[in-house]
């Protein structure tokens, strides 16, 4: 049954007509494939299997947003919450094999919650070189009338050779507030004035508080229960890829890396075991071809949350 939603709810939906043309657009793969075969498409597949049929090392950056221990349903496909220990067996059945698809130069972000991040930091000391844990502010979620808010959520960053890997520190600077300008000479020193007021351009740190988790007023959202931001993937995409570049997401959901990807000039990759969300990223990647803004990112900067007017 459809959801009945308010005239101004932007959630992007799927119609009977649409179903069957998106259906035909999807991979699925029962053979080895080649590069060429699996670029730019979303593959419909168990991440199990189809990891037998993916290239070695052919992506430039792989973006790994698992289910995160929790009892969560998606779509009909129920991940149910395991002991510490199980969760990271779990994390132990794919990520290795994942780690095969990243070129030797390549880069990898692994995301999670506070209750699993420990487990991705073991895993990932296991095959990677861990550079840093991005925390990011997730402002929107239920209280907690027992204990503190949950509003933050890790990303882990490794590479396999630390001393080549790419990492475009200009691309991910955010413009932000200026509330105490300092002048030299009658100038403004390190920042500049516009009509949206007095900014900086700053570096970016592993602590992000300028993300807007995707709501029903916003065209990217969809129906899928723990959908990144837009703004959240480009950061990454932008600062570990170069145009060109293939990424890779083998929990693709409901198509946000892929998309993030095609509008940012790169190549992609996504595996998706859900019908559903397989048909969401298609037709979110056909709106990309002709709508590339990302909410939060223009004329190359990130801004503040609700800085921008």
């Amino acid at each position: 049954m459809q959801k009945q939603r308010a005239p101004r709810n932007r959630t992007l939906t799927i119609n009977a007509d649409e179903q069957e043309l998106l259906q035909q657009q999807l991979l699925t793969l029962v053979q080895p494939a080649g590069i060429e075969q699996i670029v730019n498409r979303t593959v419909w597949g168990d991440l199990m299997q189809v990891l037998d049929f993916l290239p070695k090392q052919f992506a430039d950056l792989i973006i790994i947003d698992p289910p995160y221990n929790l009892t969560r349903d998606f779509a009909g496909n129920r991940f149910k919450q395991m002991s510490d220990a199980g969760y990271l067996e779990y994390l132990h059945t794919w990520f290795s094999r994942v780690v095969e698809c990243l070129k030797p130069n390549g880069s990898l972000y692994l995301c999670g919650d506070w209750k699993c991040t420990s487990a991705l930091q073991t895993v990932m000391q296991e095959h990677l070189t861990v550079l840093n844990r991005i925390t990011w502010q997730r402002e929107k979620g239920r209280g907690a009338s027992a204990n503190w808010k949950n509003g933050m959520e890790d990303i882990w960053f490794g590479v396999r050779n630390p001393k080549q890997y790419t990492f475009n520190v200009d691309a991910v600077k955010v413009k932000r507030k200026v509330l105490a300008p300092y002048r030299h000479e009658g100038q403004p020193k390190d920042w500049e004035e516009t009509e949206d007021g007095k900014h900086r351009l700053t570096y970016p740190s592993n602590f992000w508080d300028d993300i807007t988790v995707p709501y029903w007023s916003m065209p990217e959202n969809t129906d899928h229960p723990t959908q990144k931001p837009e703004k959240l993937i480009a950061k990454l995409i932008l600062a570990s890829s170069n145009e060109g570049d293939i990424v890779f997401d083998p929990f693709l959901g409901s198509g946000t890396t892929s998309v993030v990807a095609r509008k940012l000039n790169r190549r992609f990759c996504g595996v998706e075991m859900n019908e559903e969300y397989c048909l969401l990223a298609e037709k979110r990647l056909q709106l990309a071809a002709t709508e590339s803004a990302i909410q939060g990112y223009t004329d190359g900067v990130f801004w503040e949350r609700n800085a921008q007017r």
